[in-house]
């Protein structure tokens, strides 16, 4: 993801609006209370406070600057805001003043740690140690909590088998296998193994191929089969599904002309259908601006 100044992201899927009846929740925490008091909320919201929730701005300004918007729920979440006074404010006034009093997610990427500086992924990877990496994300969570900060965009779960590709760094490396287990690990790491208020919730990314991008070039396009793509792209972000992932950013390349942030195939088919993932789906970077 590209760090910028405060600009507007679309979440492509709320997982409150897509409701998988029938289907065994995924959703980590999840009681039957919670669900009928979400449906409720739904009931109430009118379209444009729908699509508020699907609104996320950068932060780093004056809270009088997003209060505004925040009271007219035209905001779901915020990233690139640490300072806990100012997270306190801008939740204050979403669960005060607005009309449902929902509060705001409060994201950041927190790629390798937040106070504590940890090896980037690629080298956590290298440890071939998956106890030792999730203990890292457990204390990435607890730092980042105690600010206010709820949900990361983290692991990058991209193979990478390309060295022009200049992310490489940011994932685990070539190999299917150790990517999985590192997935697990680190969702394990940031959400806990039971959610309480340290837990923080994980972003897998990017859904999917993005690593394969042609020439290794960044956001270029892929030409991956669907063998590839279950036997060396998907299997990493099945297993951080399974072990409880609760977001996932869909990728900025299409897969043999069809963006993956529009993929039927791999978001509605595979995804939501096969995995039966009922979590929250964001787009990277104004991904689906750029489809028009």
């Amino acid at each position: 993801r590209t760090m910028k100044h405060s600009r507007i992201l679309i979440l492509a899927v709320l997982a409150a609006v897509v409701s998988c009846q029938g289907r065994k929740t995924t959703t980590v925490g999840s009681t039957p209370e919670t669900e009928q008091r979400i449906e409720r909320l739904l009931s109430r919201m009118t379209l444009a406070e729908k699509i508020g929730q699907m609104n996320q701005l950068s932060g780093g300004g004056d809270v009088a600057n997003y209060a505004e918007a925040i009271r007219n729920g035209q905001v779901g979440s915020i990233l690139n805001e640490v300072d806990p006074q100012k997270v306190n404010e801008f939740q204050r006034i979403s669960v005060e003043e607005s009309r449902l009093g929902i509060p705001l997610l409060i994201a950041r990427d927190v790629i390798h740690g937040f106070h504590t500086v940890f090896p980037i992924p690629l080298g956590l990877a290298a440890t071939f140690d998956p106890d030792l990496v999730e203990q890292g994300a457990r204390v990435a969570a607890l730092e980042a909590t105690a600010q206010g900060v709820r949900w990361t965009f983290s692991p990058m779960l991209d193979i990478a088998r390309d060295p022009r590709w200049g992310r490489i760094a940011e994932g685990s490396g070539e190999d299917t296998y150790l990517d999985a287990r590192m997935a697990e690990a680190m969702v394990y790491g940031y959400q806990g193994r039971q959610p309480d208020t340290t837990s923080m919730a994980a972003c897998i990314k990017h859904f999917v191929g993005y690593g394969a991008a042609e020439g290794g070039r960044d956001y270029n396009s892929t030409f991956l089969t669907e063998r590839q793509l279950r036997n060396v792209y998907l299997p990493p972000f099945q297993a951080a599904v399974e072990a409880g992932a609760m977001t996932l950013m869909t990728s900025f390349n299409d897969n043999d002309g069809v963006p993956s942030t529009g993929n039927t195939f791999v978001v509605k088919d595979i995804l939501r259908g096969e995995w039966g993932f009922d979590g929250l789906v964001v787009t990277d970077w104004n991904s689906m601006g750029e489809m028009i």
